[in-house]
């Protein structure tokens, strides 16, 4: 199989009559050894089915048609989605294994085949909110590997107590463990990025809960960071309607009510939802 280079990516762009679009965070990948490396530390096998979020020109898409036994590639630009199985037949002989859908990311919420792994160059602008939807929906996704902006990278997997923790941090890891898996150069895109960019692997680990104390547990995540420097107690009142409840429901969870939100890991996140439902709270 031969991988897409930076001649060929410019020259399919400009059959296209192909503009890279800054609002669809298109910076497309030109550097086969990347889209290699990226579907190696994936740990992509024969017996995977590959979701792809934003495949642009399949630079990406090849890499992994060369390992997983299926891709699912899901692209928003009608230009892109089209030429995307022409360019991996020209390049693949298993061109038949690639499956394209010509939606939006975030819309969708059910395949045909239950991916895998997730491996994908995610636009810059959505790209929390993609990941956190394709864990969400799809819980046959055990591991995968995304590239994103590096300071979402680095809020993903932010501890307890840093800058960077926050939101994205402790919703990520209701899901699965998240970890560096290295740095990218802007060099590896084209256009060149005004951002530096890192991959973000990822494990699922076993539920935490139920449905109804993940939405529990992320209404406190929301309140407790939308105050992140006032005390939890201030902090959970107007989510939980007064600053004695707040009060209540953390001496119910085992937490110092005078902490902040950013001071607490997921597993006690998970407490107070608990709390809640044992106080009988109801919204």
């Amino acid at each position: 199989m031969s991988l897409l280079g930076a001649a060929e990516i410019r020259a399919l762009a400009a059959q296209l009559d192909l503009k890279p679009a800054k609002a669809l965070g298109q910076n497309f990948v030109i550097d086969a050894n990347i889209c290699r490396k990226i579907v190696k530390l994936a740990g992509v096998t024969s017996t995977d089915v590959a979701l792809e979020i934003g495949p642009g020109l399949g630079s990406l898409t090849l890499a992994l048609l060369d390992e997983a036994a299926a891709v699912t590639a899901i692209e928003i630009d009608q230009r892109l989605a089209s030429q995307l199985p022409i360019t991996v037949e020209s390049h693949s002989e298993h061109f038949k294994n690639l499956d394209v859908i010509n939606e939006d990311a975030l819309q969708v919420s059910h395949l045909q085949q239950p991916p895998t792994v997730l491996v994908a160059n995610l636009p810059y602008n959505i790209s929390v909110p993609v990941l956190l939807h394709y864990l969400e929906k799809f819980p046959t996704i055990r591991t995968g590997v995304v590239m994103v902006q590096a300071e979402v990278a680095d809020r993903l997997i932010a501890k307890p107590g840093t800058k960077d923790y926050g939101i994205p941090s402790v919703k990520a890891a209701w899901w699965a463990h998240m970890s560096n898996a290295g740095s990218v150069s802007r060099s590896v895109f084209w256009p060149v990025p005004n951002v530096d960019s890192k991959l973000v692997g990822f494990i699922r680990h076993e539920p935490l809960g139920d449905e109804a104390l993940r939405l529990r547990v992320f209404a406190a995540i929301e309140a407790a960071f939308s105050q992140r420097r006032k005390m939890l107690r201030s902090a959970l009142k107007n989510w939980l309607g007064s600053s004695e409840t707040a009060q209540q429901v953390l001496e119910k969870a085992g937490i110092d009510p005078t902490l902040r939100g950013e001071a607490l890991v997921i597993d006690q996140y998970c407490a107070i939802g608990r709390a809640v439902d044992e106080l009988g709270i109801r919204f």
